[in-house]
């Protein structure tokens, strides 16, 4: 059973950095695409950036420049460094993992909100402050 968990959220003022980790348990699979999204208050869910088992990349506009995603692959464990955050990078990031070779990252960020294919976990909250 694969279990997908998330943390490092928490609360900065504009400017600011911080870390989310995503540690997944139970990889069953060697081929993976892995991505976090994000959900603020009233609006739908979008995604940020994706990684492949292979190490290609994909992020939204929104964040290029400022958010890098990474992955440890002896810990079983994503991260997403974001950096120069602003206000309207509050909401409630979550991590996902999708196996299968039909996947690559930028079909991963292009899931729809009612998409939810794969394993999700239930999310950090990560509010910036003006």
């Amino acid at each position: 059973q694969v279990q997908v968990a998330e943390f490092g959220g928490g609360s900065v003022q504009t400017g600011g950095s911080l870390r989310l980790s995503c540690v997944v348990s139970g990889h069953t699979y060697s081929s993976y695409n892995m991505a976090w999204f994000r959900q603020a208050p009233g609006k739908e869910r979008e995604g940020v950036a994706a990684i492949d088992s292979d190490g290609s990349t994909d992020y939204r506009d929104f964040v290029k420049g400022r958010f890098t995603i990474s992955e440890d692959k002896a810990k079983n464990t994503l991260y997403l460094h974001m950096t120069n955050l602003k206000p309207e990078a509050t909401a409630m990031y979550c991590c996902a993992v999708l196996y299968g070779g039909s996947w690559f990252p930028g079909s991963v960020l292009a899931l729809k909100p009612f998409q939810n294919p794969g394993y999700w976990g239930q999310g950090t909250q990560v509010t910036v402050s003006s």
